[in-house]
């Protein structure tokens, strides 16, 4: 079985900084992709980041130039680094995998709260 743990939440003021962190647990199995995901209250899931096996990034546009989404295949870790947070960006943060034979994200994390104040 396997396991996606996300660490690093908290509550911030704008302006601030924060690291997720998500480790993979359990059996090893290959992957397309990894994501970082959130849900505000009363909105859809939107994705904010991904980084693809073969290297290829994407963010979205909210968060351009803030956030820096990165992954350690050793310590089979995925990072979002989030810089100049704002209230927007208050969210629960999900950590998903694509594994190789899915269409889709397939594997999730329990997510983590994040909240910034003005």
């Amino acid at each position: 079985q396997v396991q996606l743990v996300e660490s690093g939440g908290g509550s911030v003021q704008a302006g601030a900084s924060l690291r997720l962190s998500c480790a993979a647990s359990g059996r090893r199995f290959s992957t397309y992709a990894m994501a970082w995901f959130r849900q505000a209250p009363g909105k859809e899931r939107e994705i904010v980041a991904s980084v693809r096996d073969s290297g290829g990034k994407y963010y979205a546009d909210s968060v351009k130039g803030r956030f820096t989404v990165s992954r350690d295949v050793v310590k089979r870790t995925i990072y979002l680094q989030m810089n100049s947070l704002n209230p927007e960006d208050t969210a629960v943060y999900y950590c998903a995998a694509q594994s190789v034979g899915s269409n889709d994200y397939n594997l999730w994390g329990q997510g983590t709260q994040v909240t910034v104040s003005s």
